[in-house]
């Protein structure tokens, strides 16, 4: 076991090798003894494993099924699962390429459950076997009376698979000497929102002491993160450009957007029709909800939604929803669920207003108030709201406003058109999972958090 741990990426690596290899050949298997037709007589039949292949592990990458040990187990089996369906659509349409005729679809849907089931019997085993290898953390958390902290804390508390928060340190209760003093007992440090001063000071001596460092960065970090290295004379510079999308992204993005919204709004055409009728049919309201929201640059739009609530849902103002919350109707669940409700919005990307890929459009009124907390939420208004983005695919709905600003503001300063095509591949991940629809809880709060996660912090500092 020791030899593994020392070799363990390697031991990784083989077992994903081991799993597209188990899947390429049952794919094989189905195209070997049932589409004779498909077969090329000479090495076009190595083409078509490389095409399994290089699809395959593409389609993985992009849905992060690859990502063993880091996401929860149902997310991996999910993420190869569509991997696989995807792989073998395109699969499906080159055996027909080839064979110049529509073939039989049964032998390989039959194809796809079993790899499906293989994949999963593989990502089970593969995730056992990753946390033998790699063990938790064992990690000190320094913080300071900043709420925002306590909540990283608290998420990483309950993954314990991955981390043991074993002792907690207010850095503005402690000397550095203290802090030193605690960090050299531990494996990992997590840094949240203490003195900029001191954290350079952690940061400096994780460095040296080659400790692995967890911070929760600020908007100023995440736009420094995306600076380029420049050289003045003798003096190394970073620089950042913070100037949005250049005009060439913005017409490539365009172009994009017309396509793909297009596009969309054709194939999507059965879903629109049966939704708008079984709202009508539901409580004879309309079909569609309109409400102002703030895209690029400020600019005020009517966004496009099909209704999910009740027609008096905000006879008393607007509200947020929270989990059950009862203005919803019996149609309104089911399409909130699939995303459904947005699908509208795909006018908004046609006639100019959103694009496919994007900050959320906030309501006005949330504008306003998140602004006034944190004034950088403006920042998100440099490009156009989008229908998919960072802050969609990886928040919820009841996420922290500072939270969906840095993930959008990631998305702003890492933008590129193979980004835009993830996001939109990954957000077919999301359809059918049910946390990140989830509305705000009535009944917590960050304080009652803070607390809790303040007193495991003082029982583990009284174990030690």
């Amino acid at each position: 076991m020791n030899l593994l741990i020392k070799l363990r990426k390697s031991v990784m690596l083989f077992i994903k090798f081991m799993i597209t290899l188990a899947v390429t050949v049952m794919f094989m298997q189905v195209w070997i003894s049932n589409y004779a037709e498909s077969l090329f007589s000479n090495r076009g039949n190595y083409v078509v494993v490389f095409s399994f292949i290089f699809l395959f592990v593409t389609f993985s990458s992009l849905f992060s099924a690859f990502r063993i040990g880091i996401y929860r187990i149902h997310e991996i089996i999910y993420s190869f699962s569509l991997a696989i369906i995807f792989t073998n659509v395109v699969m499906y349409l080159e055996l027909s390429l080839i064979a110049r005729d529509m073939v039989r679809i049964a032998p390989l849907l039959l194809g796809v459950i079993s790899q499906i089931i293989a994949a999963a019997i593989c990502s089970v085993c593969a995730n056992m076997i990753y946390f033998k290898l790699y063990s938790a953390r064992k990690v000190v958390a320094i913080f300071s009376d900043d709420m925002y902290g306590f909540e990283l804390i608290n998420k990483m508390s309950h993954i314990s698979e991955r981390f043991k928060i074993e002792y907690g340190l207010n850095a503005e209760r402690s000397t550095f000497e203290q802090i030193k003093h605690q960090i050299d007992k531990y494996e990992a440090v997590v840094i949240c929102g203490i003195d900029k001063d001191l954290q350079k000071r952690i940061i400096s001596y994780c460095y040296t002491k080659e400790k692995r460092t967890y911070l929760l960065p600020d908007t100023t970090d995440i736009i420094i993160n995306n600076s380029y290295n420049i050289q003045i004379g003798d003096t190394p510079v970073l620089m950042s450009r913070n100037r949005g999308f250049t005009i060439e992204q913005q017409l490539i993005k365009r172009v994009f957007d017309i396509l793909i919204s297009a596009f969309a709004l054709v194939v999507t055409l059965p879903i629109t029709v049966v939704c708008a009728i079984a709202i009508k049919l539901d409580d004879g309201g309309p079909v569609f909800y309109r409400q102002n929201r703030i895209t690029k640059n400020g600019k005020i739009f009517n966004i496009i939604k099909f209704r999910s609530m009740r027609t008096d849902a905000e006879k008393d103002g607007a509200k947020k929803a929270v989990d059950n919350d009862d203005r919803i109707t019996r149609v309104g669940r089911i399409i909130r669920a699939f995303r459904i409700d947005e699908l509208p919005q795909l006018l908004n990307i046609l006639f100019g207003d959103m694009s496919i890929v994007g900050p959320r459009p906030e309501r006005i009124e949330n504008v306003y108030e998140y602004s006034g907390v944190y004034p950088e939420f403006e920042l998100r208004h440099k490009v156009k709201a989008g229908l998919t983005g960072l802050a969609q695919l990886y928040g919820k709905y009841n996420t922290r406003p500072e939270d969906k600003l840095h993930m959008d503001l990631t998305y702003i300063e890492h933008y590129s058109l193979l980004l835009d095509l993830k996001l939109i591949i990954l957000t077919f991940k999301i359809l059918f999972m049910k946390e990140s629809t989830k509305g705000f809880d009535n009944n917590s709060s960050t304080v009652s958090k803070r607390e809790n996660t303040e007193e495991r912090l003082k029982e583990k500092e009284n174990e030690n």
